[in-house]
C-alpha cells in the first residue's frame, strides 16, 4: 500500500514537472466583445474564451483547441499583476495584431492578473 502510494505520488510531481517543462511562452491581453468570432460567427462560447494571434492562427486550425494559460509576470511597470492561478480556455476567435500571443476574454485575464496590466507575460500549454 505504501509502495502504491509513493508511486502515485512520484508520477504525480513527474506529470507536473512535464506539464511546465511544455509550456510556451508567450503574452496576453484582453477584449472585451465576443460575438461574433471568427470560429464559431454569432454563437456564444462563454467567457472563459481567447482569440489566437497570427502566428497561430494556423488558418482557422486552431479553432476550438483549449488552452492552459498561466501569467509569469509584468511586460510593463505595475508591480505584481499576477494572481498565481491559471486559466482555461477555448480559442473562439483571430486576433490579427493584437499586439500578444493570446488575447483573453476580460474575465480569463482577471483570473490570472490584474487588468490594469493590459499586457501580460505568460506560459500556455495546449490541453485538448
Amino acid at each position: 500500500m505504501a509502495f502504491e502510494k509513493s508511486l502515485t505520488i512520484i508520477f504525480g510531481v513527474v506529470a507536473c514537472l512535464l506539464s511546465v517543462a511544455l509550456a510556451t511562452p508567450g503574452t496576453a491581453t484582453f477584449y472585451t466583445s465576443y460575438v461574433p468570432s471568427a470560429c464559431y460567427g454569432n454563437k456564444d462560447s462563454g467567457v472563459m474564451i481567447a482569440a489566437a494571434s497570427d502566428p497561430l492562427w494556423a488558418n482557422g486550425g486552431i479553432c476550438g483547441k483549449v488552452f492552459n494559460v498561466t501569467c509569469t509576470g509584468p511586460t510593463n511597470p505595475v508591480p505584481h499583476p499576477c494572481t498565481g492561478q491559471s486559466v482555461v480556455v477555448k480559442i473562439v476567435d483571430h486576433c490579427p495584431g493584437c499586439g500578444g500571443t493570446l488575447d483573453l476574454s476580460r474575465e480569463a485575464f482577471a483570473a490570472i492578473a490584474n487588468p490594469v496590466a493590459g499586457i501580460i507575460k505568460i506560459e500556455f500549454n495546449q490541453i485538448g
